[in-house]
C-alpha cells in the first residue's frame, strides 16, 4: 500500500542501517488494535476483526520510529530453510546468486516456524500437542540500557511459557534469544479451532507486541510450517 511504503521510506531515512525486515518489524510490532475512535478494529462486516483481517494493526508512524526492540532477518538466514524445503544445492545456490554457492548437508535445518517473524503461528494438531519457537530481538532503542518483561494474552485453551521471561540489555543493537513454547491447556488437545492472543515485550518506555495464532489444525494439507507472519 502507498502509505506503508511512505513511513517505510521515511523510517529508512531515520535508520539508514535497518534492513527490510527490521522496518517490518517495527511497523508490525508498535501497530495499534483500536481504530482512531479507540475501539476494535472491525472487518467490512462490522464485527471484531480476527487476526486473519486485522493483521498486525493500524499503523502507528510515531511509535514505528522508536520500536524499542526489533525482529531482524537477514536474506542469508533464509537458506537453511529453503534447503529443509526440499530444495537442491544447485536450486538454493541459484536462488541466492551471486552469493557463494551453498552445501545444504552442511547448513541445520530451519523450519518455517523458527525464522524471526515478528508475529507466531503454531500448529497443535499432533502429539504430543507441545511446539516451541525460537525468536531473537535486537535492541534498537535510544537508551543501551534496557529490561523487557514478558507479558502473554491468550485463552485459556493454551498454556503458553516463555523463556527466559526477561531481558536485559547492556548496549544498543544488542541481540537477546528467548523461546515460546505452547500447549494444549490440559496437556491434550486444544478445544476449539483457533486461539488468537499476543506477546508483548514490555519496558519503561517501549512495548513490543507480537501478534499470536494458534490453530488445532493445519490451514492447508501438505502445510508443514509451524509458523507464519501476520502483517498489515
Amino acid at each position: 500500500a502507498p502509505h506503508l511504503s511512505g513511513i517505510a521510506a521515511l523510517i529508512k531515512k531515520a535508520h539508514p542501517k535497518w534492513s527490510p525486515a527490521a522496518i517490518k518489524s517495527a511497523m508490525m510490532t508498535t501497530a495499534d488494535t483500536l481504530d482512531r475512535r479507540r475501539r476494535p478494529i472491525t472487518d467490512q462486516k462490522g464485527n471484531n476483526a480476527n487476526m486473519f483481517g486485522l493483521g498486525a494493526g493500524f499503523i502507528n508512524p510515531t511509535k514505528a520510529m522508536n520500536p524499542g526492540l526489533v525482529y531482524d532477518l537477514t536474506a542469508q538466514d533464509y537458506v537453511p530453510f529453503l534447503c529443509g524445503l526440499g530444495y537442491s544445492d544447485h536450486e538454493v545456490s541459484s536462488i541466492i546468486h551471486p552469493a557463494p554457492s551453498v552445501s545444504c548437508k552442511q547448513l541445520p535445518a530451519v523450519e518455517q516456524k523458527d525464522l524471526n517473524y515478528p508475529s507466531i503461528t503454531v500448529f497443535l494438531d499432533r502429539e504430543p500437542y507441545v511446539v516451541s519457537v525460537s525468536r531473537a530481538v535486537t535492541n534498537v532503542g535510544p537508551r543501551g540500557k534496557a529490561v523487557y518483561a514478558a507479558k502473554v494474552d491468550m485463552p485459556a485453551t493454551v498454556a503458553v511459557t516463555v523463556t527466559p521471561d526477561t531481558l536485559r540489555f547492556k548496549k544498543v543493537n544488542q541481540v537477546r534469544k528467548f523461546t515460546v513454547t505452547f500447549r494444549g491447556a490440559n496437556g491434550g488437545p486444544m478445544k476449539g479451532g483457533v486461539a488468537e492472543g499476543q506477546l508483548r515485550w514490555v519496558s519503561p518506555d517501549h512495548v513490543v507486541r507480537s501478534p499470536i495464532v494458534v490453530s488445532a489444525q493445519k490451514f492447508l494439507n501438505g502445510n508443514t510450517g509451524s509458523s507464519d507472519h501476520a502483517g498489515h
